[in-house]
């Protein structure tokens, strides 16, 4: 059963990345369905997040900016991942709030 979970406020004034464990990514693409703006599979069949400008990050640990509008989407994303691999953290201290190691 899959149950849908609302993003906590944040601020709008508190900026968040995203990264993804490739050793833990399953490869079922649950991420690039959710949020294709952000998430891609790659020919090796693992997820990597995306630049801005639509580059596949492929750097072990690569992140990119979260944009406010697609927070939802990458925090059910991070939420329905199989392999618990995507990460998003604050930019300002790098506290994981939603993924394996948010607290």
């Amino acid at each position: 059963m899959t149950v849908q979970h609302e993003a906590p406020e944040t601020g709008a004034e508190e900026a968040l990345e995203v990264w993804i464990d490739q050793d833990l990514c399953t490869g079922d693409g649950i991420c690039a369905q959710y949020a294709p703006e952000v998430f891609e599979l790659d020919i090796d069949g693992l997820a990597y997040v995306k630049s801005s400008d639509d580059e596949l990050l492929q750097d072990a640990g690569a992140t990119t900016p979260v944009p406010l509008p697609l927070l939802q989407d990458v925090v059910d994303s991070a939420k329905e991942c199989p392999g618990d691999c995507i990460h998003v953290r604050r930019v300002s201290d790098k506290v994981e709030v939603y993924g394996p190691d948010a607290e």
